[in-house]
């Protein structure tokens, strides 16, 4: 159930995907306090960073209380990422993760994160790059391609292990899919099969039972998890648990589930600010509560909150119950 990256150890292998617009600090520590072993922190552009742009700020904030961190960079330009990542390195984050995975027609348009699939000899560049400027392991992120005919995750693999990037995670969908259809596993386990450092699964993990079978089809050593986090930080606590035991924990109560967006909004509050922390609360309420009994009333209420006061007596009102 543990990990090492490079000479990180991490005390279980459940990661937390980086996924913007969610896994911001706040929900980092919430998934942390429910036993995950690594969160990566969203996605920030190389360039905006040397040009110290003043959005980065906020994205690059870790706290000790999110335990190891990975800060994801995105960008093309192997010298800036090298230069990016050796100040990086000065932060307190445990481990530089590259993107080649984010499908969003901006940023590939500029030859940015899923692009890097179809031009390898960039690739490693980038990755040739990283690893010299920096001790601390580097990691990439990558689909299984990027058309749906021209599979090459294999190939950009063993690049990365050969650069010495310390551990890869690979999505099982192309580009092209973006997030739809079935991830396919099997090239999770071809990858594995192919490189010596650790690979970690991503893709359709959306319950305990999802890991564990993602574990046995591919051989992974980690399995990252994205949007089965959403509004469900205890996954982590119930597929560690799985893991261990092969026992399923029960679905959190109403109670825990209220306790913990309250715990949310404070945390997003303090972070953000009450006012902009209510607006983002709109879409994890959503997700927090999706198949609950009339969630579609309480996501309309919730969109008129606009304090944490009027928050908390909503949750008080419509979430109570066993």
């Amino acid at each position: 159930m543990n990990l090492k990256i490079g000479n990180v150890a991490l005390d279980c292998n459940l990661i937390l995907a980086p996924m913007a617009g969610v896994t911001d600090l706040p929900y980092r520590v919430l998934c942390r306090e429910q036993g995950c072993g690594m969160a990566v922190t969203e996605m920030v552009s190389a360039k905006a960073i040397l040009y110290r742009n003043k959005n980065t700020q906020a994205l690059l904030q870790v706290s000790k209380a999110e335990g190891p961190v990975a800060v994801q960079l995105f960008g093309s330009d192997p010298e800036i990422l090298g230069e990016i990542a050796a100040e990086m390195e000065e932060g307190p984050y445990d481990v530089i993760d590259f993107n080649m995975g984010c499908p969003v027609p901006k940023i590939v348009n500029n030859g940015e994160g899923s692009a890097l699939m179809k031009d390898p000899k960039k690739a490693e560049q980038i990755f040739t790059a990283m690893v010299r400027h920096v001790k601390k392991p580097v990691t990439v992120k990558f689909r299984k391609g990027f058309y749906e005919g021209q599979t090459n995750a294999v190939e950009i693999a063993k690049i990365a292990e050969s650069c010495g990037v310390s551990a890869v995670a690979v999505h099982g969908r192309t580009r092209e899919q973006y997030y739809s259809g079935k991830a396919d596993w099997d090239i999770i386990r071809q990858v594995k099969e192919a490189v010596r450092i650790p690979v970690i699964g991503n893709g359709d993990v959306f319950a305990p039972q999802d890991a564990k079978r993602m574990m046995e089809e591919t051989g992974c050593d980690g399995v990252m998890i994205g949007r089965g986090a959403k509004g469900n930080p205890w996954i982590f606590s119930s597929a560690l648990h799985y893991l261990e035991t092969g026992q399923l924990l029960p679905k959190p109560t109403l109670e825990e589930i209220k306790e913990m967006i309250l715990r949310h909004g404070i945390l997003l509050s303090e972070y953000k600010g009450e006012h902009t922390a209510m607006r983002e609360m709109r879409k994890h309420m959503a997700w927090y509560t999706a198949g609950l009994p009339h969630s579609a009333a309480l996501r309309n209420a919730i969109n008129q909150v606009n304090t944490l006061e009027e928050m908390t007596q909503l949750l008080q009102e419509r979430l109570s119950g066993p």
